[in-house]
């Protein structure tokens, strides 16, 4: 087992729905990784006490619309099929919506009672986005388009820059058989090129994209991106999309205006 599945499949773990096998390669996992144990133990922490999290207020419509949707994405996920060894089932899947809804009602929690609920909260708030990059990371990695789509949805929420994050996007926007999956992780990517922790990751990954994307849909977000980026290496790339007598004609157009902007 890998780092990244160890933390795809904590939830699953904590809330006992894993088999006997993904049980013994995961304690296998964490047995010889200290750097996952250490995380897994910071998770679990939070993950056993926000169940004892009280508010004395009712939480908002949009938590509930937030909590049901995430919901509704692993129902559907669960009815998907066996995508592969490591996906989260049903039970585990649920536990993490609810574990979300908890850290969102956390928030609500004595907020004006005293700097150590402030401070807490706070936690809370930085705990929370975890269990939203977990989300993510779970629902990109679905078989089906759609599930994947809702996970393009939810990296929204994930705030940049999380790199375990973008390097599923990047995956998405240059391997994913969907159209509709790879144009909407185009869009994705546009928060992490403002920030400059990742943005050198997000315009290598568009030019790479544009390289060998054939959907002219696609390319056209693309270049569009990359145009945003002012992104002079893409020049090369651009100048033979424009080139390219098999392309679409609008995206031969597109490139030729991109050039014009980012020299």
């Amino acid at each position: 087992m890998t780092c990244e599945e160890t933390k795809l499949v904590l939830a699953s773990h904590w809330s006992e729905s894993l088999s006997s096998a993904e049980e013994i390669e995961l304690e296998a996992h964490l047995g010889s990784c200290p750097a996952c144990r250490q995380e897994a133990d910071r998770l679990e922490i939070l993950w056993r006490n926000l169940g004892t999290v009280r508010s004395s207020d009712e939480p908002d419509g949009s938590l509930r619309v937030r909590f049901y949707e995430t919901l509704a994405a692993y129902r559907d996920g669960a009815s998907a099929g066996s995508g592969g060894r490591m996906r989260w089932n049903l039970a585990g899947q649920i536990a993490a919506g609810i574990a979300l809804l908890l850290a969102g009602l956390g928030f609500g929690y004595n907020w004006h009672s005293s700097q150590s609920a402030s401070a807490e909260l706070t936690q809370l708030r930085g705990e929370v986005g975890s269990m939203r990059q977990l989300v993510a990371l779970s629902l990109m990695q679905q078989q089906s388009a759609s599930e994947r789509l809702r996970g393009v949805s939810w990296a929204y929420q994930v705030e940049p820059p999380d790199t375990e994050v973008l390097k599923a996007l990047v995956a998405a926007v240059n391997h994913d058989p969907n159209v509709n999956v790879r144009l909407a992780a185009v869009d994705a990517l546009r928060p992490y090129a403002s920030s400059p922790a990742t943005r050198p990751m997000t315009a290598d990954a568009a030019v790479q994209a544009l390289s060998h994307e054939t959907e002219p849909i696609v390319q056209v977000a693309l270049i569009d991106l990359l145009v945003d980026l002012k992104l002079k290496p893409a020049e090369q790339t651009l100048r033979r999309v424009a080139s390219d007598a098999s392309a679409d004609a609008g995206v031969r157009e597109r490139a030729h205006w991109a050039l014009e902007r980012i020299q």
